[in-house]
């Protein structure tokens, strides 16, 4: 079934709630407040549908102070019905939301003039003109406009016929789902329930989803997609999911629902913006901020600028994490009063210098992604994650991918979706070469590099080890790479120079890793000398990552035999008492004694049987 999502905007009085129920018979004011006032408080939502076409409405309120719910509904739509009065014409409202859709980006849109039975012929024929002149300051594309009255059946019908020819949802398809809630609410024996528009990509029974600011994973128990059962959600579908084991007090409307791994939140946004006429935003001022269903106090910083601007740049700061993707509009408002629009340039705050991110927020404006790429890998030279072009870019895998295979002097890891600067291979280089000119005698792995290393992937350590190996600086040895200096085979070498390293820390030896690294040897190396020291008898293991030089072992267990000669037993007190070891060590030792047949432990002492 085709979707398409349709909005009310207008002023109040304008007949928006009434219309609806003339399409479609629902009676969108349901609460006391707006039944005795008269007037669309929240946002409601319903559909009409035709062979396989489902049209479903957002009817927002008109009223000056309710403002702030038309623009929460409004991101959801595909086509905007901008409802007039024929008998009153355009009303201030009727231009604030006009204006909010043209910030908001909503270009195609239906105008319908209502309450046609008010005027005459000739008066409606001038209304129209006044409309469509006005409408002509404006890049809207008007799909039809149509003169209705409630009371005339002729004229809602043909209505519903213009509107059933309208195309399918304009939203395009992204690389996964998201779902801003606009309701919740928990019916008694079903648990949570949202409410929302689906975006990016149509989400499914039993999937699991995460809902971004408690981050919190959950599945998706049921869908319903006007108020009936579906196995799926498209595209600007209106649906309502029951979410499993989420309890109503751990979501709010604005929180955005998505697939875990793909947004991050940040406590700011970047931002191009451009004021109303006469309006301009200032800096270090604090604004409303609405983006998707979400509203939230953020303070404006603006770019190069300690006063105001009708347009430009600006970051965004706010108390909690937001979580956006490029490319989101955004409305900031101060009171009741809109300001501006704005464009979600940069969703993840990096720590960059101040051309540096003029120039970034300069590409994105452009929608130049290669330059983009170029500005952040001078920020990232320790690589640049591939999976964040979904939040960065709104671009998908394979887009980022072929985007970053473009750039010049780049090293793109497909495995680990990540890309590397050419420059930072140089620093990989200098690091594995001060390692073997300070250690002759240095074996090393990728592996062992990597984790010296953490932030570079596999694969591009491997490309400076290859050049390394080219320039006759190293020597590869099956996973291994030696000094190509060092002619001689020195396994055996290496033994002496652990096992002498463990003599010369005594009672006290460090760990097998520290070791390891301090000796720059590959991990699994160590291991295998250590296995070897070990069958010799010349170390002991005492634990897992605890082992010891022999003569060691045999001297500290001399002088523990001793105490207990003088002092009757040994426990951790009278031990400490002589040697001011860790707790890990007297610990260790004392359990190592009960080895010994002559040695029984009673309580927390040993003594001699």
């Amino acid at each position: 079934m085709s979707n398409i999502i349709i909005g009310t905007a207008g002023h109040i009085d304008h007949g928006k709630t009434a219309l609806i129920h003339a399409l479609n018979g629902f009676e969108g004011d349901t609460t006391n407040e707006e039944k005795q006032r008269g007037i669309t408080i929240d946002l409601s939502f319903s559909n009409m549908s035709k062979g396989q076409q489902n049209i479903a409405f957002i009817d927002v309120p008109g009223h000056e102070k309710l403002v702030k719910y038309m623009i929460a509904g409004a991101f959801g739509f595909d086509y905007v019905m901008l409802v007039i009065s024929a008998a009153e014409g355009i009303k201030p409202q009727t231009v604030e939301h006009i204006e909010i859709i043209n910030l908001l980006g909503l270009k195609e849109i239906i105008v319908v003039l209502t309450k046609k039975d008010l005027v005459t012929i000739e008066e409606l024929e001038l209304k129209k003109e006044e409309i469509l002149e006005f409408l002509g300051n404006f890049d809207f594309e008007i799909k039809f406009i149509s003169e209705v009255s409630i009371y005339d059946e002729n004229s809602i019908n043909k209505l519903k016929n213009q509107l059933f020819s309208i195309n399918n949802s304009t939203k395009e398809e992204e690389n996964f789902f998201r779902f801003y809630v606009d309701r919740v609410f928990s019916p008694k024996g079903i648990g949570t329930v949202v409410t929302g528009t689906v975006l990016g990509k149509k989400c499914d029974l039993d999937e699991k989803v995460f809902i971004c600011q408690n981050q919190k994973e959950t599945k998706i128990k049921n869908i319903q997609v006007h108020n009936q059962n579906a196995l799926e959600a498209n595209i600007s579908s209106r649906a309502a999911l029951n979410l499993q084991g989420v309890n109503i007090s751990q979501i709010n409307k604005g929180d955005l629902i998505t697939k875990k791994g793909h947004i991050r939140g940040f406590d700011g946004i970047d931002i191009s913006f451009k004021c109303l006429k006469g309006k301009k935003l200032n800096h270090n001022q604090t604004y409303t901020l609405f983006v998707g269903a979400k509203k939230v106090e953020v303070k404006v910083l603006l770019f190069d600028c300690i006063t105001n601007l009708e347009e430009g740049f600006a970051t965004l700061k706010a108390n909690e994490n937001l979580y956006t993707i490029f490319g989101e509009k955004i409305i900031l408002r101060n009171a009741n009063e809109t300001i501006c629009g704005g464009k979600i340039l940069n969703p993840v705050i990096d720590p960059m210098k101040k051309n540096q991110k003029r120039k970034l927020l300069e590409a994105l404006d452009k929608k130049d992604f290669g330059s983009a790429y170029e500005e952040l890998l001078e920020a990232h030279k320790k690589g640049l994650g591939i999976i964040s072009s979904t939040q960065r870019f709104a671009l998908s895998h394979d887009e980022a991918i072929n985007f970053a295979k473009n750039l010049q002097n780049v090293f793109v890891d497909e495995k680990e979706l990540i890309i590397y600067p050419f420059s930072t291979k140089d620093f990989i280089k200098d690091f594995i070469k001060d390692i073997y000119t300070k250690n002759h005698y240095a074996l090393l792995s990728n592996a062992s590099i990597n984790l010296r290393l953490k932030w570079a992937s596999s694969a591009f350590i491997q490309l400076a080890l290859d050049e390394l190996e080219i320039e006759n600086f190293l020597i590869r040895d099956v996973s291994l790479y030696k000094n190509a200096n060092i002619k001689e085979d020195f396994a055996k070498d290496l033994e002496i120079i652990v096992l002498q390293r463990l003599k010369d820390e005594d009672i006290t030896p460090t760990a097998p890793y520290n070791i390891y690294d301090d000796l720059d040897l590959d991990r699994k190396l160590g291991d295998d000398i250590l296995k070897s020291l070990t069958s010799k008898k010349q170390v002991i293991r005492l634990q897992h990552n605890l082992f010891i030089h022999f003569e060691s072992l045999n001297k500290i267990v001399k002088t523990m035999r001793e105490i207990i000669k003088n002092d009757g037993f040994i426990s951790i007190s009278n031990f400490k008492e002589r040697f001011d070891l860790s707790r890990k060590y007297l610990i260790t030792y004392l359990d190592y004694l009960d080895n010994y047949s002559d040695i029984k432990k009673v309580e927390d002492k040993r003594l001699f049987v």
